[in-house]
């Protein structure tokens, strides 16, 4: 399923019209002190720079399932797996024992995590936490193995992509105070997980640590957590402003570690759209049922519009 198509079938998540909620939350809003803003502008240029980098998520140009013991993978027309970038013939895939293996053309120019490739080598998948990066064309190209749920597919990048060398503007809510918001976290058992569906229609289990319970406008709301970076939670979730002024599918945000006493800051200013948003070669997780909030969280990233090619 395109990014496209599904977030037009999950535009009804974030149920009608917005008009009463986004209203109640103009009025709530407060003057936002030039510390706070210059702070979320900061973040805002540094969200930019990361989606430009070389090999972001911008940059990427094709996601290619394994379906087959062996594939030839390059650019050129007689290729199984046809590359959109890169040597007209790369090399010949292979799938041994549950291992992902390729054999580079005599020709190909190629790097195996910097070094320059020599013989039949291994793909480490992206869940190994020390995933085998390909690169070509100069370093400007790069290719490397994830593994969801079981099924492989190959993930190519490229500084040369499209939707990263016309990467267009970001468009956020105005800065405010009134979404950062201290929240109260409250743990699972150790080993809960919570079943997670992709954009691919893949699901598969998360570690599941607990939930993030906050108020705002005199309602009580609760979004389950996945984990984050540094003991941090990572959360992905839908609200009423999806489908509509915010990407259809939901918005993820990550947090600091909970404190001690359970209390965490959940700043929605930071908010921000999934990489699906920008390429239809990402697997983005999307939100589970529970984390489809009845509330317009007027607040970070707003819907991306694909500038037209």
């Amino acid at each position: 399923m395109t990014c496209a198509l599904l977030a037009t079938a999950l535009a009804a998540c974030g149920g009608g019209s917005t008009g009463g909620d986004v209203a109640q939350a103009t009025a709530e809003t407060a003057p936002a002190d030039p510390a706070f803003v210059a702070d979320n502008e900061a973040w805002r240029v540094q969200r930019r720079e990361r989606l430009l980098q070389p090999h972001g998520w911008a940059s990427l140009i094709g996601l290619h399932w394994i379906e087959l013991p062996a594939h030839y993978v390059g650019s050129g027309a007689t290729s199984g797996i046809r590359l959109a970038k890169g040597p007209e013939r790369m090399g010949l895939l292979q799938q041994q024992g549950g291992k992902v293996f390729l054999t580079p053309e005599p020709d190909a120019v190629l790097t195996v995590d910097g070094t320059p490739a020599k013989g039949r080598f291994e793909l480490l998948p992206d869940i190994s936490g020390t995933p085998t990066l390909v690169g070509f064309d100069e370093g400007k190209g790069q290719l490397g193995l994830v593994d969801r749920n079981g099924r492989k597919a190959l993930r190519v990048s490229h500084a040369e992509a499209a939707t990263l060398t016309g990467l267009g503007p970001l468009d956020y809510w105005p800065a405010d105070p009134s979404w950062r918001i201290a929240a109260r976290f409250v743990p699972h058992p150790a080993g809960k997980t919570i079943p997670i569906m992709d954009i691919t229609s893949q699901q598969a289990p998360q570690p599941n640590p607990g939930a993030v319970e906050f108020e705002h406008g005199g309602n009580s709301y609760r979004i389950e957590a996945l984990e984050g970076e540094e003991g941090g939670l990572f959360l992905v979730f839908a609200d009423r402003t999806s489908g509509h002024d915010s990407y259809a599918a939901g918005r993820y945000l990550y947090t600091d570690a909970p404190a001690a006493d359970g209390t965490v800051f959940v700043d929605f200013n930071r908010a921000y759209n999934p990489p699906c948003v920008f390429t239809d070669y990402a697997t983005c997780p999307l939100p589970p049922p529970e984390n489809r909030l009845d509330l317009a969280i007027t607040a970070g990233e707003k819907k991306y519009v694909r500038p037209s090619t």
